[in-house]
């Protein structure tokens, strides 16, 4: 690894002995979040240029008045899984 890297790192490392807990926590998240290849995947992601359309407003009103009948709440997870036969147990681990 190259000296400044190196160099970088124990800085880095520095700063983070300097922090309180609370800023630790911020860190932790962020450092995870750029370790991670869905999240480094999702930020490079080239923005949605589609336009709404009207099916989408009402797709979402739709959905929106569904909720409202059941007092906010959705499906559970169980159940729908259940329709496919299958378990939370089942799926395959994050």
């Amino acid at each position: 690894m190259p000296t400044d890297v190196l160099s970088d790192k124990r800085h880095v490392h520095e700063l983070i002995e300097r922090l309180g807990p609370a800023q630790v926590t911020a860190v932790r998240g962020l450092l995870e979040a750029m370790l991670d290849p869905v999240a480094r995947a999702i930020a490079a992601a080239q923005a949605d240029d589609e336009p709404v359309t009207e099916e989408d407003i009402r797709r979402v009103r739709e959905g929106e008045a569904w909720l409202a009948k059941r007092d906010g709440k959705g499906i559970p997870m169980e159940d729908v899984l259940a329709e496919f036969g299958i378990t939370a147990e089942q799926l395959p681990p994050r």
